[in-house]
């Protein structure tokens, strides 16, 4: 009781000073920041109960310490739960002016269920480049981007940030809002931070007080698992509150029947992520870096749902991609073959000596930092090392969610979604993405599936979109003179006899330091704005490959 009391006065010293402003649907987006702008005044309470505490021996000081701890790990473990109630804002500020009284000696001793120094003490970034997207002034037409959430500040801000402007930037018409399944994510950086997010719940009413007619809702889930399944499940509930509801697809499309099943989306997400890798790893391409003794092991989650098929068919991918060196991983070891142990014995077995360890997560969150490249015995990262089978093990912390590539992928299933709504119900996007543009030059994004194609980086992205008698052309400034020809089609078809092969012209680019190079450019026929269309390609050394390309936001010139 001695314990639980001293606790108790000290945290109501703190939690004095706070303005009580909470994290309600109704709060029109504001951001609560008392519990963050209250140190000042708590340190001065800790100070004079410190000086108070100096009468009394070293072991009753201690006592003392810990039964300030054990408070704050009491008020840590009752926000550590999923489902919100009307206290929920009160009790994440008073864990937070609880923290913040404590001395350094006492932050260490927290200790509860699921509690611990690091809740509030781990630097994960500054929260206030984050948007929470959680305004009123909706509109019509909203596009909620649904995630699980995370308590990082710089993967939310980088990851699920990136895909929300990305979202964002491609539907001008509409209002990009952002809702968390997860209410444990929620309340841990509304406590820590200040910083509201709505729930799925608290996003759906934001929408009907909002008076939002057509509500598009965007998974960032990875596949049609359990969190997909209650997302559709609860969203159905207010199927009587809007004119249209439509759920997109989430990043990987649709499951299929077994491991073998592959698809366009997993397909892209594949050379997506490998590109990407392989890049920060310092390598010109896959086939030098297998040669190079190195292996790329991509950790995921995991699941029991039916979905975990999911994680064979990314092997299958990578297979059928001849990505000879690429692993699939998951944390929960669901499928069995995706377990830790399973991998190392892959990877050895194949006789790879270096490793490479990236998050196949849409954030690069707690997972990523601790399951994958933490310093303790059970990390990936760990157990790679103790194999004593390699001579380097490297990780690379960073999420699906800001690979651009990934990002239009999501950009094209909202899009799929946004079409689905009747125009005359109030949808202006998806006319004006397939009407005609009148004729002139525009600047147009030019955007395509692999991080080895794509526009020069002198052009921010950006190519020469051309509009003559309905028919649309755009030109663009390649990275090199590696890319010998296109066409708009498939790898198949460009090798037929007769095929009007797309011829390079070649272009100088100028770079921000000044200097200028030599890259091959291409004009390209355009079915439609914001559309995917494919686009072969053939290289150097004489093999075509398939891709995906896409022209977004022509802005007149």
């Amino acid at each position: 009781m001695k314990k639980k009391l001293a606790g108790t006065m000290l945290a109501l010293l703190a939690a004095s000073t706070l303005a009580m402003s909470g994290c309600g649907a109704g709060n029109g987006g504001a951001r609560t920041t008392a519990a963050a702008e209250s140190g000042s005044e708590t340190t001065t309470a800790a100070s004079e109960t410190k000086s108070a505490d100096t009468v009394n021996s070293s072991a009753n000081a201690s006592e003392a310490d810990q039964a300030a701890a054990d408070h704050v790990a009491d008020l840590i473990d009752a926000i550590y739960v999923k489902e919100r109630t009307e206290d929920t804002d009160k009790q994440c500020q008073e864990a937070k002016a609880a923290w913040d009284a404590l001395t350094d000696v006492q932050k260490q001793l927290v200790k509860g269920e699921f509690a611990d120094p690091e809740y509030f003490g781990r630097d994960t970034g500054d929260a206030s480049k984050d948007d929470p997207l959680n305004q009123d002034g909706i509109g019509e037409n909203e596009l909620l981007v649904v995630s699980f959430g995370t308590s990082f500040n710089d993967s939310r801000a980088k990851d699920i940030g990136g895909i929300e402007k990305a979202l964002q930037e491609a539907f001008a018409g509409w209002s990009v809002r952002r809702a968390f399944t997860s209410q444990i994510i929620i309340n841990h950086v509304e406590a820590r931070d200040g910083e509201c997010i709505d729930n799925v719940e608290q996003s759906l009413a934001r929408a009907v007080n909002n008076g939002v007619q057509n509500l598009v809702v965007q998974p960032t889930h990875l596949m049609h698992g359990a969190e997909y399944d209650e997302l559709v499940e609860t969203v159905d509930k207010y199927q009587d509150k809007f004119k249209t509801i439509q759920v997109a697809e989430p990043l990987l499309g649709e499951v299929g029947a077994d491991g073998t099943v592959v698809n366009q989306d997993k397909e892209a997400v594949a050379k997506a992520i490998t590109d990407t890798a392989v890049k920060a790893a310092d390598y010109d391409s896959l086939d030098q870096a297998e040669q190079d003794g190195t292996a790329f092991v991509f950790m995921g989650h995991g699941t029991s749902h039916q979905a975990a098929v999911t994680y064979d068919q990314m092997q299958s991918q990578m297979q059928a991609l001849k990505y000879v060196n690429v692993y699939i991983g998951t944390v929960e070891g669901k499928p069995e073959d995706t377990s830790c142990e399973s991998v190392i014995k892959k990877v050895k077995d194949a006789g790879y000596k270096k490793v490479v360890l990236r998050p196949l997560m849409v954030v690069a969150g707690d997972h990523a930092n601790n399951d994958m490249a933490g310093d303790d015995a059970e990390s990936w990262k760990s157990q790679f090392q103790a194999a004593n089978a390699f001579d380097s093990v490297t990780s690379q912390i960073a999420g699906l969610g800001e690979i651009p590539e990934v990002q239009q992928i999501y950009v094209s299933h909202a899009r799929e979604a946004v079409n689905a709504v009747p125009e005359g119900n109030g949808n202006t996007v998806s006319a004006t993405a397939s009407a005609s543009l009148e004729d002139g030059t525009y600047s147009a994004d030019f955007k395509t599936d692999s991080a080895m194609f794509h526009v020069n980086e002198a052009l921010d992205g950006k190519g020469t979109l051309t509009v003559k008698d309905g028919k649309m052309t755009i030109h663009v400034s390649l990275t090199s003179e590696n890319i010998v020809n296109l066409f708009p089609g498939t790898a198949e078809d460009a090798q037929k006899p007769g095929a009007a092969l797309l011829q390079p012209v070649k272009d100088t680019v100028k770079y921000s330091d000044g200097t200028t190079e030599t890259v091959n450019g291409f004009d390209i026929p355009v079915p439609a704005i914001g559309e995917d269309f494919d686009c072969a390609l053939l290289g150097t050394k004489g093999k075509w490959y398939d891709h995906k390309v896409n022209v977004t936001n022509p802005v007149k010139r």
